[in-house]
């Protein structure tokens, strides 16, 4: 009898027993919604997000592959921390960055369970260059003025790297899922737009004031939405002119392009647009066949132009006083306009003390992510402007080529110097290789979108964020992907 009793109390078949589950199950939710009741009772909600948490889990445990797309389905969704807790350290896109460092840590152990990463891939020349840059961000955050933040920076250039790139190629060897990557993203960008211009309506203002309050929250500021959006907007283009869609989702693909052009006129980003247009010329140099040594030869010669009448390009910019505008026209027009215009010359500031920070720290840098900490020593007064400030609230070095360069040294503007060639070289490889009409018009797109980013971020940085991330990693994987296609299949 004792032991009979001893066999039906044991604990591992109590938790068999069907009742002992559901019991266990009801008393943990009464248990859990009192603590949470008397938890919002003092303003306190942190057990609110405890169910939501607890079915990420669950999904990254049984269904990995499902947790890809919801992430990248909610990077345009996404909302800094910030806007929910004012006066912390640390900032974080939410709720993607949480998951990303979860995705990052699965994905590693199961790298150490499985024994290895596809080794095919560690050996292309993109994603050398990526190992070589995430080393030596590495080294240089050891050495940083600020070991704390080059650490973070470390951190989330490791977690976005590790979905938007290393993972996401594993998911390419189905090129399905290429499609499927690039309008899990579309969609709900597209759906973003369709808020912001509500916004700008219920403003009541569809003007370069209004462009960064419309933005606000899902973006930092209409810079980095013009970015996106001009990354996008060949894929989206493509799929229009050329692709296997249906009519009725062909109608689908013209609203998101019609969407993404009326949203980046009205970011007011003159960088954007300016990026555009370049893409545009890449994509006629591509389409045309025109070859490299023409394209360096035409380089070759605006440098040289430059360095012979610069100074005459110099004095004309100056007589330009037309600052920023709510007229169309006259925005372009403000963009060569580097005597009065703050945001021109702010940026002029920061490259400058970009530069001086290289000069003091050529080897190491001052750290990877210290920059906007570091830079107000470096400021001239002659060269401050009304939007200048010494606190570290204004922003990065405005440059993703610079900002590498006062942060990690020579090797580290030189490698992101090296990893734009290197992509765009890649890109056209994959592009002329592709038999597949729709992955040839993809593998075209996607490369002209990296162009307008690479094109875009002379003037800005945005890969600190997870909407530039996913875009700019993801369309490096495409590309590599692509470029492998054969050894894939």
């Amino acid at each position: 009898m004792l032991s009979k009793i001893a066999t039906i109390l044991n604990p591992s078949n109590l938790l068999r027993d069907k009742r002992v589950q559901a019991g266990l199950v009801y008393l943990i939710s009464l248990g859990f919604v009192l603590a949470n009741s008397y938890l919002i009772t003092k303003d306190k909600y942190v057990l609110a997000a405890l169910p939501i948490g607890l079915a990420f889990i669950l999904i990254a445990i049984y269904r990995f592959h499902w947790l890809f797309w919801m992430v990248l389905f909610l990077v345009p969704l996404s909302v800094p921390l910030k806007e929910f807790s004012i006066g912390l350290d640390i900032n974080m896109f939410l709720p993607t960055e949480p998951i990303l460092a979860g995705m990052m840590i699965i994905f590693l152990l199961r790298l150490a369970l499985d024994g290895g990463y596809d080794r095919s891939v560690l050996r292309h020349p993109v994603t050398r260059i990526i190992l070589l840059q995430v080393v030596w961000i590495l080294i240089t955050s050891i050495t940083s003025t600020m070991p704390i933040v080059s650490v973070k920076f470390l951190l989330s250039r490791l977690w976005f790297l590790t979905v938007f790139y290393f993972l996401a190629i594993q998911f390419f060897k189905n090129p399905l899922n290429i499609r499927r990557f690039l309008w899990t993203l579309m969609v709900p960008l597209a759906g973003i737009i369709i808020v912001i211009t509500l916004k700008h309506a219920s403003i009541g203002l569809f003007d370069q004031k209004a462009s960064n309050p419309a933005v606000d929250p899902f973006f930092n500021d209409h810079t980095l939405y013009g970015a996106v959006l001009s990354l996008f907007l060949p894929v989206a283009a493509g799929y229009v002119i050329q692709s296997p869609f249906k009519v009725w989702m062909k109608a689908g693909a013209f609203i998101v392009l019609s969407l993404l052009i009326a949203g980046l006129v009205f970011s007011y980003s003159r960088a954007a647009w300016i990026s555009v247009a370049g893409g545009i010329i890449a994509l006629l140099i591509i389409l045309f066949k025109v070859p490299g040594r023409t394209v360096l030869l035409g380089f070759a010669i605006l440098v040289v132009g430059f360095l012979v009448f610069g100074k005459t390009i110099l004095m004309k910019m100056e007589g330009n006083n037309q600052d920023s505008s709510n007229n169309l026209g006259k925005h372009i027009e403000s963009i060569s306009n580097i005597s009065t215009d703050a945001s021109n010359l702010e940026r002029l500031n920061r490259w400058s003390c970009a530069i001086r920070m290289f000069e003091e720290k050529p080897v190491f840098g001052f750290g990877p992510g210290t920059y906007m900490f570091q830079y107000a020593p470096y400021q001239k007064s002659s060269e401050r402007t009304i939007i200048s400030t010494n606190a570290a609230d204004g922003g990065n070095a405005h440059s993703e080529y610079l900002g590498p360069l006062s942060e990690e040294g020579f090797l580290g503007g030189a490698l992101m110097l090296l990893l734009v060639i290197a992509s765009i070289v890649v890109g056209i490889r994959a592009y002329h290789k592709q038999t597949d009409a729709e992955l040839k018009m993809v593998a075209l797109t996607v490369l002209v979108g990296l162009i307008t980013y690479y094109l875009h971020v002379t003037m800005n940085n945005f890969l600190d964020t997870d909407k530039a991330s996913a875009g700019v990693w993801g369309f490096m994987a495409i590309l590599v992907a692509l470029d492998r296609k054969k050894e894939l299949n």
